[in-house]
């Protein structure tokens, strides 16, 4: 019988972190990250990572484990994941994988389309192109040979333009057809548990959360990243808030309106994610609320009976 593995998923501010925590303590888990965020050493507060109490209280992986210069993409988020749940199986602790980052999830329940490892010096020259050409021009390149892949990109979408890019470049086949071609499922059987909370309620808790983290030290750590004069394309410093911080920090905006900057933005971001959640993923169980204590008997009691299942 397959190894169970339990997901924790749904948008920004949702609760996930909290219920993870939570089935970790009731059935001896470990938490593994599926935040392309929280995977960043550098984004502590901006990401609400989990904090001291949370780890001294169950194992967590992947948080914070790779440099803000280091990025990462769906396909090596998942071969570090597949590492930390045989880290955790192996301390003999139930594997909860949780975060909103819906590509990253549906990459190790669903696997990734086999696509060939780019050689080098492609890459560099993709991105060569897209330094010279800028994004608008870039896009329109990719939009006469790979249409289906550029009018999903936005022109901004730097790291994915250059993806579809040179993949076509490597292997003469779009990246959408790449996609179309299945991919290899994890070896385990999955119980998934999705949060969707009503938009209102989602919204007054991502302008809470943004305030806590204001108060926690978001700024300072915005400060922090600036000197490291990293590339602004890279996906560490498009992460919730950061743009709108870094150009209060360059004197471009008041802090007032950064701070409302960066919860828009949050948002519409939860609303993406709600969105693709809604139509993307299948759950064994949905709720229409923010985490409470108070669904943690229902829920517990579904996964005991999952973990009986044989």
């Amino acid at each position: 019988m397959k190894p169970p593995v339990i997901v924790v998923a749904g948008p920004t501010a949702s609760g996930k972190s909290a219920l993870a925590l939570a089935l970790a303590r009731e059935f001896e888990g470990a938490v593994v990250n599926a935040d392309s965020m929280q995977l960043y050493q550098e984004l502590t507060v901006l990401t609400a990572r989990p904090g001291e109490a949370a780890l001294e209280q169950a194992p967590h992986f992947l948080y914070g484990a790779l440099s803000a210069a280091d990025p990462a993409s769906a396909g090596r988020w998942r071969g570090l994941a597949l590492d930390a749940i045989a880290q955790a199986r192996a301390a003999k602790l139930l594997p909860i994988v949780t975060g909103g980052t819906g590509l990253y999830l549906r990459a190790l329940m669903l696997g990734l389309s086999p696509i060939p490892q780019v050689p080098a010096d492609i890459r560099r020259a993709a991105a060569a192109l897209h330094a010279r050409l800028g994004g608008e021009k870039f896009r329109a390149e990719l939009m006469k040979r790979d249409p289906e892949t550029a009018e999903r990109l936005k022109p901004g979408d730097t790291q994915r333009l250059i993806r579809a890019y040179e993949v076509l470049e490597a292997t003469g086949k779009k990246l959408s057809r790449w996609q179309a071609e299945p991919g290899e499922a994890a070896p385990f059987r999955f119980f998934s548990v999705l949060l969707l909370p009503p938009k209102p309620a989602l919204d007054a808790a991502i302008d809470a959360r943004f305030r806590h983290m204001m108060g926690a030290g978001a700024l300072d750590e915005a400060r922090r990243i600036a000197a490291l004069g990293l590339d602004p394309a890279l996906p560490a410093l498009k992460a919730l808030g950061v743009p709108a911080l870094l150009d209060h920090l360059k004197g471009l905006i008041p802090l007032d309106k950064a701070v409302e900057a960066a919860q828009r933005a949050s948002r519409r971001y939860a609303k993406r994610q709600a969105t693709w959640f809604h139509h993307q993923f299948q759950a064994d169980v949905t709720i229409s609320a923010q985490y409470s204590e108070r669904m943690l008997p229902e829920i517990f009691a579904k996964i005991r009976r999952f973990l009986l299942t044989r």
